[in-house]
C-alpha cells in the first residue's frame, strides 16, 4: 500500500529583516533618509519555490516600477535566503519623496506578491494588491530633543483658572462668575453661528498660579490654546497677532508665564492660527472698529490678504464676497501666498519669529493642511534659524506621510516643514480598542504609523486622546452611544447629557488602560485640561467646561496620571526602540528599549481590555514600573488591566533609576 500524500502544503510566506547602519533591524522598510542604505534579508520556505526575491518599487502617482533584485545567498534543506542593499538613490534623483513597493516572487508557472494591511506585516498572494509605503527624508531632518521623553499639558486658557493679576475685557464681552456650575455658551443647533463672547476668566496669570500643580502631573511641555488678541472665548478668530490679549493679561503676563515656566523646566507652545483671521480684526475690520482694514478700504495694505470676489455694482457686500474658512464668514481666509501677508508671519521679524524670540518654545499650527507648502517650507526655516530646537507641531487628522489635502500630497514630513503632528490616528485607534476589545486592530494602527513616519517624527508625536475639538474621553470611553446619538440633538439637550454612576465607572476603568498606552507608545502624551481630574462633556462647546477644581475631582484619576508621570522617566520612552510583541484579543502586548552607555533597558507594556485574563511570560526577575513591585516569572494581566515589566537586563544605572522613579 502507498504511503498517504498530504493534499496540500503550506501558505507560502517569508520574513523580513532590515537591518539600518546603526545596527536596528526591524520587519520592515520603513521611512528612510536620502543617503541612508539598508541590508535586507529575506528567508522563505524552500517548499514556496521561488525562483527569486524582487523589490519592486513605484513613485507617488506612477504606474512604472523600478525592479531591484535580490541576490540568493544559501540556506539550508528548509530555508532560502535572499539578500538585497538598498538606499533611495537607487530609486530616485529628488532629494526627497513618497513611494510604494512590494516584493515579488516568480516561481516556475505563477508568481506570488506581497500584500500588507498594516505597512509591516504582510502575506503572498497571487495578484498585486496591499502595497507597502515608504517616505524618503532629508538627511538633516532632526527633530526637538525636548519633546521625546516629554509630557504636554494642554490649556483652553479661559476655561483654566482665574489668576491674580490685571485683565481687561471688551465692551461687547460677557463674563459668567459661575465658574463651578456654568455652561458655555451655544447656538440651538450645533453649527449654527454663536458670538462666543462669554467668557469665564482663565487667563495667563492663572496658568503661572497653576504651574506647580501641572509639576506634580510632570509637564514639561505647554500647549496654549490661541492666546493673541481676539473677540472671542477660543480666540480662533484673530483680532491682532502682535500683542496677547488683554483678557488673558496682555503682554506682561505672557511675559511672567514664560518666565516662571522655564524656571520650572517647562515649555511653552504656542498655538499659531495663519489660515485665517477674525473679521473683527485689525486687517479685516468689517465693522470699523481699527481703520484701513480690507473690508471697507480698497486701498488697506491688507487688501491683497483676503480672497474678495466681485459684486455686481448695485449689490450691497455680504459673507459671499470673500472666502472664509468652511465659510464661517467671521473667519476671512488668509493669502498666506501673498508676499506681505507671507512676510508678515514668517519673515524676518514676523510673527513667528517675534514669539520665539520672546521666549515661545515652539508652534502648534492650527489647519495645517490648510496652508500651502511654501507657508511650512518658509515657517520652517525662519523659526529654526532663531531656535532650532523649537517645536513645529500640525493639526493633521489622518496619516502625515500620504495625506493629500485639496488634491495636493503633502511634504509634512520630508524634513523642511513639521517635527510632529497631533496624533488624531492613535486617538481613533485607542477608542476602536476600548470600544472593540480587538486588540490586532490596535496593533496595525500602531504598526501603521510607526513604519510610516521617519524615526525623528514617530519619536516626538503628539499622542492625543481628547481635544478642544473633541468630545471628553471619559464620555467617549464611558458612554459611545451617546456620543453617537447626539448628532440629532439640539444643543440644550447635548448641555443636559451625562454620564450614569455605571457609565462613569466604565469610563474610568477604561482610561485607566487607555492613558497607560497613551503614555508607553513612541512620542509623547498630551493631556487635554481636567481629562486627568475626570471631566465629562460631548463635542464643542461641551468640552470646554471651566476646570473642576473642587470636591468633583476624581482623586484617584488624578493619582493614576502622577505615577504614569514617574514611569515615563524610565529612559526607554525617550526615543526608545518600540515593537508590537503580541496582540490577541482583548491584550496587546509592546516593547520599549533603549541602549545607553550604562547598557540596555527594556520595559515590556501589556494592557487587557478583554474579558479573559492574559499572561505575559517573563523569564527571570522583574519590576513593575507603576507600582514598583518586584517579583520574577510570569505576570497576570486581568481585564481593564495593565503593566509596565522592566526585566532584568543587567544592573544598569538607567535600569536603577526606572525603579527608583516608580
Amino acid at each position: 500500500m502507498l504511503p498517504k500524500l498530504h493534499t496540500s502544503l503550506p501558505a507560502p510566506s517569508m520574513a523580513l529583516t532590515c537591518r539600518t547602519p546603526e545596527g536596528r533591524e526591524r520587519p520592515y522598510i520603513g521611512a528612510l533618509r536620502r543617503h541612508e542604505r539598508v541590508a535586507l534579508t529575506a528567508v522563505l520556505p524552500r517548499s514556496t519555490g521561488a525562483g527569486a526575491v524582487v523589490l519592486r518599487i513605484f513613485a507617488d502617482g506612477s504606474s512604472e516600477g523600478t525592479d531591484l533584485p535580490f541576490t540568493y545567498s544559501g540556506g539550508d534543506p528548509l530555508t532560502d535566503i535572499y539578500t538585497l542593499d538598498i538606499t533611495p538613490g537607487d530609486f530616485m534623483r529628488e532629494e526627497s519623496g513618497l513611494y510604494f513597493y512590494e516584493f515579488i516572487i516568480p516561481r516556475g508557472m505563477d508568481t506570488l506578491f506581497s500584500d500588507t494591511r498594516n505597512n509591516v506585516d504582510f502575506t503572498l498572494v497571487s495578484e498585486s494588491r496591499g502595497r507597502f509605503r515608504l517616505l524618503v527624508y532629508a538627511d538633516d531632518y532632526r527633530t526637538p530633543d525636548r519633546l521625546g521623553g516629554g509630557i504636554m499639558y494642554h490649556v483652553f486658557v479661559d476655561r483654566f483658572f482665574r489668576g491674580k493679576g490685571e485683565t481687561r475685557y471688551r465692551d461687547d464681552s460677557v463674563v459668567d462668575d459661575n465658574w463651578a456650575g456654568g455652561v458655555p455658551q451655544y447656538a440651538v443647533r450645533p453649527g449654527d453661528p454663536v458670538k462666543n463672547n462669554v467668557f469665564f476668566g482663565g487667563n495667563l496669570w492663572g496658568v503661572r498660579e497653576k504651574l506647580p500643580y501641572l509639576a506634580t502631573l510632570g509637564v514639561t511641555v505647554i500647549y496654549l490654546s490661541p492666546i493673541f488678541t481676539a473677540a472671542s472665548n477660543h480666540k480662533y478668530d484673530t483680532a491682532d497677532y502682535l500683542h496677547v490679549d488683554p483678557c488673558f493679561g496682555g503682554d506682561a503676563a505672557f511675559a511672567a508665564l514664560l518666565e516662571a515656566a522655564h524656571a520650572a523646566g517647562m515649555s511653552i507652545i504656542l498655538d499659531g492660527v495663519f489660515n485665517h483671521t477674525g473679521d473683527d480684526s485689525v486687517y479685516f475690520d468689517r465693522y470699523d472698529r481699527y481703520g484701513s482694514g480690507a473690508w471697507g478700504d480698497p486701498d488697506s495694505p491688507y487688501r491683497k490678504w483676503f480672497f474678495f470676489k466681485d459684486v455686481p455694482e448695485g449689490e450691497e457686500r455680504g459673507d459671499s464676497s470673500f472666502a472664509s474658512w468652511w465659510g464661517i464668514p467671521i473667519l476671512p481666509k488668509l493669502n498666506t501666498s501673498e508676499p506681505s501677508c507671507r512676510d508678515f508671519f514668517i519673515g524676518e521679524g514676523g510673527v513667528c519669529e517675534k514669539y520665539i524670540r520672546m521666549g515661545a518654545d515652539g508652534w502648534r499650527l492650527d489647519v495645517a493642511d490648510e496652508l500651502p507648502d511654501e507657508f511650512l517650507d518658509g515657517l520652517r526655516r525662519r523659526v529654526k534659524a532663531v531656535s532650532p530646537d523649537a517645536a513645529i507641531i500640525g493639526e493633521v487628522w489622518e496619516n502625515a506621510a500620504d495625506k493629500v489635502s485639496y488634491g495636493r500630497r503633502r511634504s509634512y514630513f520630508r524634513g523642511g516643514q513639521l517635527d510632529s503632528v497631533m496624533n488624531y490616528p492613535l486617538r481613533s485607534a485607542l477608542i476602536g480598542y476600548a470600544e472593540t476589545g480587538d486588540a490586532v486592530f490596535l496593533a496595525d494602527e500602531l504598526k501603521d504609523i510607526y513604519s510610516s513616519y521617519p524615526r525623528p517624527a514617530a519619536d516626538v508625536l503628539m499622542n492625543i486622546v481628547g481635544t478642544h475639538d473633541t468630545e471628553r474621553i471619559l464620555t467617549v470611553l464611558g458612554a459611545p452611544d451617546k456620543v453617537r446619538d447626539a448628532a440629532g440633538l439640539s444643543n440644550a439637550e447635548r448641555a443636559a447629557v451625562r454620564l450614569t454612576a455605571d457609565e462613569r465607572r466604565r469610563g474610568l476603568e477604561k482610561l485607566r488602560v487607555v492613558s497607560a498606552l497613551q503614555y508607553a507608545v513612541y512620542g509623547f502624551p498630551c493631556i487635554y485640561y481636567g481629562d486627568e481630574r475626570g471631566m465629562e462633556g460631548l463635542g464643542d462647546p461641551f468640552c470646554r467646561y471651566p476646570m473642576v477644581w473642587d470636591e468633583r475631582t476624581d482623586a484617584a484619576l488624578t493619582e493614576h496620571y502622577r505615577r504614569l508621570a514617574a514611569v515615563r522617566k524610565c529612559p526607554v520612552f525617550d526615543r526608545g526602540e518600540f515593537a508590537v510583541a503580541r496582540a490577541e484579543e482583548g491584550y496587546i502586548e509592546i516593547v520599549r528599549e533603549k541602549k545607553t552607555d550604562d547598557g540596555t533597558v527594556r520595559v515590556r507594556v501589556g494592557a487587557n481590555l478583554g474579558s479573559r485574563p492574559a499572561v505575559m511570560h517573563v523569564d527571570g526577575d522583574r519590576t513593575e514600573l507603576y507600582t514598583g513591585c518586584g517579583g520574577r516569572g510570569d505576570v497576570t494581566v486581568a481585564p481593564c488591566g495593565f503593566v509596565f515589566i522592566k526585566e532584568e537586563i543587567g544592573n544598569t544605572e538607567d535600569e536603577n533609576k526606572c525603579s527608583e522613579n516608580s
